[in-house]
């Protein structure tokens, strides 16, 4: 089969949206991708202990595509029927000039385009950046933060300061950006601090969302000793709080209880104990512009021959099209017992 009619069997499948006449990513089982996860770099100023090796090799920049060519990427999507994007790493806010990209962004939440434009950053350049992120139109972040204790953050970091985080946090505050904490779970410590965590955040108003820990990098195979059961914790949880299930969701996976006793938010993201594949509506753009239509599968699709050589976007559209089409059913993800089935790709890849 020839590039051409491979894509044009694709496209007699692809859905319309009737008002807008706009040509959706639905992929073969009938989900609709509306929500893309951007990688701006692969770089962090932290060196978490799950996410990377401390002595990491990034990316050389060369091999990064520019700001201006990300956001033309992020036009094709929109013109597709994204419409929210969250800028991820790495740490977003370590790419140069990266407030530009939200300028540009910003119209697009100006005119319609988007709903929502959004960021998952480590907290510790958020005091610098808050204020220009609420300028240009972003309502909430994501702020990873495990931990409570200093020198346990620094353990997990291994050279964090978890001032810099509150620091963030206050300025986010002040910008009246609303904060929403995500955790790794883990065995061990963070079980016993977990209590602590929720009422720190619901404290000031922030919502807190468990993620499970995913076998992803170079020490996925060592995920089982750590690993812990979502479903398993918030058995326990209800021993201790009054949990009640909610409704609401932010466009993720997450799935969200009220705790009655503060009266916050307590979201639990679950790809190992309860799959939630079937409502996937998320794509992943890396920062060499490489398409991932899931973060638990090999095989992404690079655009940036396609971006570079061409003076249009139909031939990228095409790409993006079918490389959507093809998603498949679920994530490949497997820890059970001493049994784990992980990919190499580190986290900040594509971000969590």
């Amino acid at each position: 089969m020839t590039f051409e009619s491979k894509h044009k069997t694709h496209d007699d499948h692809c859905i319309k949206d009737p008002e807008q006449h706009t040509q959706l990513l639905k992929d073969q089982f009938g989900r609709t991708a509306t929500y893309l996860r951007l990688s701006v770099t692969d770089r962090c100023d932290l060196r978490c202990t799950y996410c990377m090796a401390e002595n990491m090799t990034f990316l050389p920049r060369k091999d990064l595509l520019s700001l201006e060519e990300l956001y033309r990427l992020t036009t094709i999507f929109m013109e597709h029927g994204v419409r929210k994007i969250r800028l991820t790493g790495g740490e977003p806010l370590v790419r140069k000039n990266v407030m530009s990209l939200f300028e540009n962004l910003s119209r697009h939440l100006a005119n319609g385009d988007l709903d929502e434009v959004t960021l998952t950053t480590n907290g510790s350049l958020l005091s610098r950046y808050a204020r220009d992120l609420a300028r240009f139109g972003v309502k909430r972040v994501n702020v990873s933060l495990d931990t409570l204790d200093g020198d346990r953050y620094r353990a997990i970091t291994r050279w964090g300061s978890i001032d810099r985080v509150f620091a963030g946090l206050d300025a986010a505050s002040d910008a009246a950006l609303h904060v929403k904490l995500n955790a790794v779970a883990q065995k061990g410590a963070f079980e016993k601090e977990l209590n602590d965590l929720i009422r720190f955040a619901h404290g000031r108003g922030m919502d807190l969302t468990l993620i499970e820990e995913m076998p992803l990098g170079g020490a996925a195979s060592c995920r089982h000793a750590s690993f812990l059961s979502l479903a398993d914790l918030r058995h326990r949880l209800e021993q201790e709080w009054s949990l009640e299930p909610l409704s609401m969701t932010t466009g993720g996976p997450a799935k969200y209880v009220r705790v009655s006793e503060t009266g916050g938010r307590l979201g639990f993201i679950t790809p190992m104990s309860c799959d939630f594949c079937s409502d996937c509506n998320r794509i992943r753009l890396s920062c060499t512009g490489e398409l991932f239509t899931c973060m638990g599968q090999e095989g992404g699709l690079s655009l940036r021959d396609a971006l570079r050589q061409s003076d249009g976007n139909e031939i990228i559209a095409q790409l993006v099209r079918q490389k959507v089409f093809e998603k498949p059913s679920g994530h490949d993800f497997l820890i059970e017992d001493r049994h784990v089935r992980g990919i190499a790709r580190a986290m900040s890849t594509l971000g969590g």
